[in-house]
């Protein structure tokens, strides 16, 4: 098989240094062997011209429900899809995440261990799809937030075996929720929900299992006890302050911001099926969301791209959507390609293999019309996706 040449006319290595002109990466089967000036004698190689286009590595979702269909109440839909449609709607976004140049995904809240056997098969090469960090079912206090799709815990040993069934079941990552939410009836976004000790538990037994943790959280209470807890990354992160904010510093936390949840469920209203509830909740939490977005950034905390797809009008496959709002909102487009790649591949532990375009590193590459440090736009349209070397769009 012969090697793969990609002339690349601009080049973002995903490591924050400047776009360079006119590189050729070099890759033999899976694996970038080289990135050098182009060169002209290409015989022996499979030529890939992108001279009027830029390349850079793929996108990286670090926040997604996999097997969750983006309609107005995601309960109702868990409560009536039955396990064959669940699969086969759920490889269909797998299909979505590669056709937008997203190459690798986090699945924060999956029932059934969906995630984990869809990931086997990835591996195994017996379907196409974005590597996949899975968490299976979030865990979650009784009657908490999510837990239509989680195993509802009450007191340090039941959350203690809560994360010890999950790690049995194969998860990369272990979910839980600190706070209730916004789609969930009963519970408010800003109230505590499982304890800073239960939450501790859960933690220790991923700690010990050589696994990250992540926590939903939307409420200075249960934000500041996740990470007394050891949590690895802090999902949504609503109402965050200098407190919070110079504690995840201190204890090297990550945020994944999910901007675009809020704005989905807002844009949609009322009559799209969403109930009151969730649009009252949503309305409450929207600007702190986005407040707490960028006092964060602005005080560096750690940042990584995920866009909670699959929650209400928030489609699989409309990461860029994300980073858009990011954009907006006032995040530099370079700071959000490397929050897209570099960071979120060290958030998920695997930035020994991917996240960068660098010699060594995995060839997961995207092509896209123009330049997204001037536009970010210029990422709704991905021209070519190469999953592993191979081209797979």
């Amino acid at each position: 098989m012969n090697k793969k040449y990609i002339k690349a006319g601009n080049l973002i290595d995903g490591t924050g240094n400047s776009t360079m002109q006119n590189k050729g990466i070099i890759i033999d089967g899976d694996t970038i062997v080289e990135i050098e000036d182009i060169r002209e004698d290409l015989n022996g190689y499979d030529v890939y011209d992108y001279l009027d286009k830029t390349v850079m590595p793929g996108i990286m979702n670090c926040h997604v429900h996999l097997t969750m269909e983006p309609v107005g109440n995601p309960k109702v839909y868990y409560d009536n899809v039955s396990d064959v449609e669940l699969v086969v709607n759920t490889i269909k976004q797998l299909d979505a995440y590669l056709d937008s140049g997203v190459t690798y995904i986090r699945s924060l809240g999956c029932p059934k261990y969906v995630d984990v056997q869809l990931k086997n098969l990835i591996d195994k090469g017996s379907i196409d799809g974005p590597g996949i960090v899975t968490s299976g079912p979030v865990i979650c206090m009784t009657g908490g937030h999510g837990y239509y799709f989680g195993i509802e815990s009450d007191g340090v040993d039941e959350c203690r075996k809560s994360a010890r069934t999950v790690l049995k079941n194969g998860v990369d990552c272990v979910k839980i929720m600190a706070t209730g939410g916004v789609t969930t009836d009963g519970v408010e976004p800003g109230s505590p929900q499982l304890t800073l000790e239960e939450m501790k538990a859960a933690v220790d037994e991923a700690i010990k299992a050589g696994k990250i943790t992540a926590t939903h959280a939307q409420g200075r209470t249960g934000i500041k006890n996740a990470v007394l807890a050891g949590i690895t990354s802090i999902e949504h992160g609503v109402y965050l302050d200098d407190e919070i904010i110079d504690l995840m510093l201190e204890r090297g936390t990550y945020l994944v911001p999910t901007v675009a949840a809020p704005y989905f469920i807002l844009n949609a209203g009322k009559e799209s099926g969403i109930t009151e509830a969730t649009l009252r909740k949503c309305e409450i939490v929207a600007i702190p969301h986005k407040e707490s977005f960028l006092k964060a950034y602005k005080k560096g905390i750690k940042i990584a791209v995920g866009s909670d797809a699959g929650t209400s009008y928030n489609e699989h496959g409309k990461t860029y959507y994300e980073m858009k709002l990011m954009s907006d909102y006032g995040m530099d487009n370079m700071d959000i390609i490397v929050a897209a790649t570099k960071t979120a591949s060290e958030l998920l532990r695997i930035d020994k293999n991917y996240g960068t375009l660098e010699k060594g590193k995995k060839a997961d590459v995207i092509v896209v019309d123009g330049n997204p440090i001037e536009n970010i736009d210029v990422l709704a349209d991905v021209l070519a996706v190469f999953k592993l070397g191979k081209k797979v769009r």
